[in-house]
């Protein structure tokens, strides 16, 4: 156990590309990111401020670094693949704490711009009718699981890296947001490449509060598939009612950690900023309603304790059931909570009901 630390940097430096993927039967262009472990002369560049990578977020002025290298050199090998869906509103970079880290495990991640970002069918008109939201987000829904089924499909089928990179078919995993965990979780109905899940407070409860999307879910997976579900103890947009919820209905194995005096928005990157900024924009009444409710950034978590505990928990899922890693799993089963405690951040382990 002492060996073994989820939580500390990989031994691979970090680099990122970025590519466009057309999707010819739906005539969509959807750009990628994929974070994957970098040749060793990379060694420490993605530590480095100056040889960061920076970008401009979707919807946002501000440029933003992320701790990987653009276009580094590629070590060769074979590597398990892991998926990340982005939430409502997101883009393929909102949580670069989490793929970096990842990646700087072993790990070859990949992001896509979900359709609602890069359709223009699927854009929000100023004057629709409710007939023509409602179609237009049923529309939004539609495109998800698609979305991943093509990237994953585009991914395993061209040398997207190097001729020196594979990607290991037989450990796919898939991590999301919000609604991009609901996208986690209904993938498997489709799709059996699936192999591990985490979902960070997943949409997808039999009753949404107004302004969210009316996903649902049958859990009817094509084979069993450990899933990890890390939530939010004051998750206004999605309440903690919900989520226990979800998790009684979801096949096991499964496992849930709730962080406590987090919110919606503990899953991404600039978690104070972004916060504070939904907390305080203009918006519309259904979400106006969830804004007072929401407590100030100052109550809560901080994201440097949000980002360890989802970096953390999220990589020792996966390198228990992609890795095989028994360490991994010994870890899973053990003080989660005293661990985490440990380093300042705490948590709640919820089991699941017993059935009478």
């Amino acid at each position: 156990m002492d060996a073994y630390d989820p939580f500390v940097r990989g031994r691979f430096p970090v680099g990122v590309c970025t590519l466009r993927a057309l999707d010819v039967a739906r005539s969509r262009d959807l750009p990628c990111e994929i974070w994957y472990p970098a040749a060793t002369q990379h060694a420490g560049q993605d530590l480095d401020p100056r040889a960061q990578d920076h970008f401009t977020p979707r919807l946002n002025s501000a440029e933003q670094k992320q701790m990987a290298v653009r276009d580094a050199a590629a070590l060769p090998g074979l590597y398990p693949l892991i998926i990340f869906s982005h939430h409502s509103g997101g883009h393929r970079r909102t949580s670069t704490f989490l793929c970096t880290h990842l990646s700087s495990h072993g790990y070859v991640v990949a992001a896509l711009d979900h359709s609602e970002v890069t359709a223009p069918e699927l854009a929000r008109r100023n004057d629709e009718s409710d007939e023509q939201k409602k179609a237009r987000w049923q529309a939004v829904i539609e495109s998800r699981v698609p979305d991943v089924r093509f990237l994953l499909d585009h991914l395993l089928h061209s040398s997207t890296l190097s001729p020196d990179v594979e990607l290991d078919p037989s450990r796919i995993g898939i991590v999301g947001h919000s609604f991009g965990a609901w996208t986690a979780l209904a993938t498997p109905e489709i799709d059996s490449r699936i192999r591990a899940v985490v979902a960070l407070a997943p949409g997808g409860t039999s009753n949404p509060r107004p302004g969210i999307l009316p996903v649902k879910l049958t859990f009817r997976w094509k084979r069993e598939i450990p899933a990890l579900y890390l939530v939010a103890e004051n998750d206004v947009p999605l309440p903690l009612a919900g989520m226990y919820e979800l998790f009684e209905r979801a096949p096991s194995p499964k496992q849930m950690v709730i962080l406590r005096r987090a919110d919606h928005l503990h899953f991404i990157d600039n978690v104070e900023l972004e916060h504070e900024a939904f907390r305080t924009a203009p918006m519309p009444a259904e979400v106006a309603q969830m804004q007072k409710e929401m407590r100030p950034i100052t109550e809560l978590c901080s994201g440097e304790q949000a980002h360890l505990w989802v970096r953390g928990l999220t990589l020792a899922h996966m390198d228990a059931f992609l890795g095989h890693r028994y360490e991994a799993q010994r870890f899973l089963h053990g003080d989660v909570e005293g661990e985490l405690k440990k380093r300042g951040i705490d948590v709640i382990l919820h089991q699941s009901q017993p059935h009478s």
